[in-house]
């Protein structure tokens, strides 16, 4: 079989999710691995490669096993990224309790959530796949309505408070990974002089604040805090 994203017979349009079926068919040999298993050597190949290696191929060859032998357990690639994808949800587990100020919480699970695609940063590139919402994604979906629960806003203004606030957390872990440092040697700033005025005197940021918090409470507060009740 190919490592071609959906399976045999079976497009991504009517693809049936992962979690609605069972961990493998009732046919067929003893089974030697389970979907764990499987998933927990795909985020190790995964952190230590990058996603781009995560193949069926590649992934049987470090269970010792055939790329056949997989597709008794998931059907696609698909299925493997929609597993990978929600099992590092579930280490934003446990959640933190609200201790009464929800801006605060919420930047909480954001730096959780931060530290989560530090630790796996292929997650960058596919957290934004509807298929890949499962369980522990739900879950902490769930969790970031219950903070916010006291505030007395649409809950379409939660939701897109939730959903620009992973957002942000991609795009900083995003430019941790590929940052390079700026430089200008040998070329000619005159003409920039506006330019040259923002590298020699920097503003300096509040004090006790960071850009990730700054940007996250004024995201927050805009977002949520004037919004009207459904």
């Amino acid at each position: 079989m190919s490592d071609a994203s959906t399976g045999p017979g079976e497009s991504g349009a009517d693809r049936q999710p992962i979690w609605a079926r069972p961990e493998r068919g009732s046919r067929g040999p003893t089974p030697g691995h389970n979907r764990d298993d499987i998933v927990a050597a795909a985020i190790a190949l995964a952190d230590a490669q990058g996603i781009g290696a995560v193949s069926m191929r590649a992934l049987a060859t470090a269970l010792g096993t055939s790329a056949g032998s997989l597709y008794r357990y998931l059907s696609s690639r698909d299925d493997l990224l929609d597993l990978m994808t929600d099992r590092a949800a579930g280490e934003l587990r446990p959640y933190p309790e609200s201790d009464g100020d929800w801006l605060d919480t919420m930047l909480l699970l954001a730096r959780r959530q931060l530290a989560l695609y530090r630790r796996h940063p292929w997650l960058v590139d596919v957290n934004h796949r509807a298929s890949g919402v499962g369980p522990q994604s739900l879950a902490w979906f769930d969790n970031c309505l219950r903070v916010l629960e006291p505030i007395p806003c649409a809950a379409t203004a939660k939701f897109e408070a939730i959903a620009m606030m992973t957002g942000v957390v991609s795009l900083f872990a995003r430019s941790e990974a590929t940052a390079q440092p700026v430089t200008f040697a040998g070329l000619d700033l005159t003409a920039y002089p506006h330019l040259v005025a923002a590298f020699t005197r920097p503003t300096v940021p509040a004090p006790g604040t960071d850009l990730f918090e700054r940007t996250l409470r004024s995201l927050l507060t805009g977002l949520l805090a004037a919004e009207p009740a459904d």
